[in-house]
């Protein structure tokens, strides 16, 4: 399963003249899975990409604004599109489909973490965040937004005990399934393990720096500091300056 991430980076070469390799550990410094991850580990920018946030922000929309906004419920609509429901079969129907297995456990667990995802995915392409925080919409800044947001789900799927980690390790297997056909789309053909090997430590490294953030001992900044070291920072600045702090808190 983790060796299913060590499949998606070959495509990466198409990102710039340099070799993909090259632009994975510019400015990142890869530690072994379970380590503490330094801040810029994320992927290195295309040459097309625009600037880091080192300049002042510009917002599209007034974060005073959304600071000073009422939380809203997370609740799908009865009418989402994500909203999906178990399908409930009866009768002869219902038999057939227990004898292949369709109610197992593992059928189950993996139909939720279908779903999980696609709500991931929903927020993770989700137009308005590149905007709102003034982002360029490449494969580094989207990676860098998926890592979060599965840092997230996977942290409250912890607290569920056992049964958490368990499915929690579907919704990573659907991660990795993912992240190996957008790599595969960036047009890596080749070494495509290897550099699914590099996204894996990446992915590690983030998870335990944001882990690490929210520790009792850690410092009141530390979170928005590694936030902006992993998703922002594309020179290894440590942390960001007085105009990209606002963006970043928010």
């Amino acid at each position: 399963m983790l060796q299913r991430c060590s499949r998606a980076v070959s495509r990466l070469s198409k990102l710039g003249s340099t070799s993909p390799m090259e632009a994975l550990r510019k400015d990142v410094i890869f530690t072994p899975r379970h380590w503490y991850s330094t801040a810029a580990a994320t992927l290195a920018p295309a040459p097309n990409d625009s600037p880091a946030m080192s300049s002042p922000v510009k917002s599209v929309v007034n974060l005073d604004k959304m600071f000073l906004s009422k939380p809203c419920s997370l609740a799908l609509a009865p009418d989402s599109r994500l909203r999906i429901e178990e399908p409930k079969y009866e009768g002869l129907r219902h038999v057939i489909y227990k004898m292949l297995l369709f109610y197992s456990k593992q059928s189950t667990s993996i139909r939720g973490a279908n779903v999980v995802y696609r709500r991931i995915l929903h927020q993770v392409d989700k137009p308005a965040i590149y905007e709102v925080f003034n982002m360029e919409k490449t494969f580094k800044m989207t990676f860098s937004l998926l890592v979060l947001h599965m840092w997230l789900c996977l942290r409250r799927l912890k607290q569920e005990g056992k049964e958490g980690a368990e499915f929690g390790q579907y919704l990573y297997e659907r991660y990795n399934h993912d992240v190996e056909l957008r790599v595969s789309k960036e047009g890596v053909n080749l070494l495509l393990t290897k550099w699914m090997k590099e996204l894996e430590k990446i992915f590690y490294g983030n998870i335990v720096a944001y882990d690490a953030a929210l520790l009792p001992e850690a410092k009141p900044d530390e979170l928005p500091k590694v936030i902006w070291r992993n998703v922002f920072a594309d020179d290894g600045e440590s942390q960001p300056d007085d105009a990209a702090s606002r963006t970043v808190q928010a």
